[in-house]
């Protein structure tokens, strides 16, 4: 089960996908994290990762995907793995579909949270006293102000890749704004068909 997670900021992809983890046993793969453990284990791509962000630079698509593509030829993602944030450009899901397929690996299933982007700021705000009253830190992204430039972002420039999953008859669209054990009974029956 090859999966990528779409859908704005504060959708609720991380929620979903966490519980998908916990029941199909494949992991979630965070560029980010992947990109800081292959700086930290020393691989030849994390060692051109870090030259670039040494210099300030960004890391450039050819280097996301080359750990990517290390990534998940780990032995826990055998059975598969969840790209949540990933791809976050049509550069980036061309250059993903070429990488898998030259692996002979394609995507099963594209999930997209449809929500209401007007209440997402709300629905920010909400997590962000939610983790305040239980003692927690508020992830720095829940400020509305930054979460805001956030969805901006998406937006602009990753609202364009499901299009082109949809092309493909890969999308299955699913409401967001339900409560949350619903999504994932949605997204469960959407797996299982």
């Amino acid at each position: 089960m090859r999966l990528i997670f779409l859908g704005p900021p504060g959708a609720g992809k991380g929620t979903q996908a966490a519980r998908i983890v916990a029941k199909h046993g494949i992991p979630q793969l965070s560029t980010g994290d992947m990109l800081r453990a292959a700086v930290a284990a020393g691989t030849p791509v994390g060692v051109k990762a870090k030259a670039v962000m040494d210099a300030g630079g960004l890391v450039s698509d050819e280097i996301v995907i080359g750990i990517v593509a290390d990534r998940i030829e780990e032995p826990d993602c055998k059975k598969g793995f969840i790209l949540d944030g990933f791809p976050r450009t049509l550069a980036q899901a061309e250059a993903l579909d070429a990488m898998l397929a030259s692996k002979g690996l394609d995507l099963d299933t594209v999930l997209e949270l449809k929500v209401d982007q007007s209440k997402l700021v709300d629905r920010i705000i909400k997590r962000a006293e939610e983790a305040r009253a239980a003692g927690q830190p508020v992830r720095k992204d829940d400020d509305p102000e930054v979460f805001k430039t956030r969805l901006d972002a998406y937006n602009r420039d990753t609202a364009v890749v499901s299009p082109y999953y949809a092309a493909r008859g890969q999308v299955i669209e699913i409401d967001g704004m339900q409560p949350v054990d619903d999504v994932t009974a949605v997204i469960e029956r959407a797996l299982a068909g």
